[in-house]
């Protein structure tokens, strides 16, 4: 299902790994020392049907939720069942990978990509969510290396 563009590397993290990562990404959403960026629209949203974009899958799911405080309560109910793959984006290779998701909401499953960057020495962090919109191809159970058979 994952869509792989022409300038990112996909790969498969080890269960413990992708474990590792969302303590750290709950640590993170958890602490004072980060910042939270959602990209609200992006520049394929003007190609896209509407229903698969950040802006409307938010608007749909949460209604007068503040979208910021949504996402940070939202990343921290992914566990390692809802993993998808670890995309390295070789634009800015200065920067972390991205991380995909895939999780049900109300019946429908949301693609949500992820990047977490440590922004210096004080422990400040930055997440970045470039994705959390309705999924516009279908999961498949294959998608999910860590999801158990039946699950999806």
């Amino acid at each position: 299902m994952i869509k792989r563009e022409s300038f990112e590397l996909q790969r498969i993290e080890s269960e413990q790994d992708v474990k590792t990562y969302i303590d750290r990404l709950n640590y993170a959403l958890q602490s004072g020392n980060t910042r939270l960026y959602f990209q609200r629209k992006r520049a394929v949203d003007e190609r896209r049907n509407p229903t698969y974009t950040n802006r409307y899958t938010i608007a749909a799911l949460f209604p007068d939720e503040d979208e910021i405080e949504v996402l940070k309560r939202e990343l921290t109910h992914l566990h390692a069942q809802d993993y998808v793959a670890t995309v390295r984006d070789t634009r800015f290779h200065q920067k972390s990978e991205w991380r995909v998701f895939g999780k049900k909401y109300s019946g429908k499953y949301l693609y949500i990509k992820i990047r977490v960057e440590l922004l210096g020495t004080s422990g400040e962090t930055e997440v970045f969510v470039m994705s959390f919109h309705f999924a516009e191809e279908e999961f498949e159970e294959s998608d999910f290396p860590y999801k158990k058979k039946g699950e999806i």
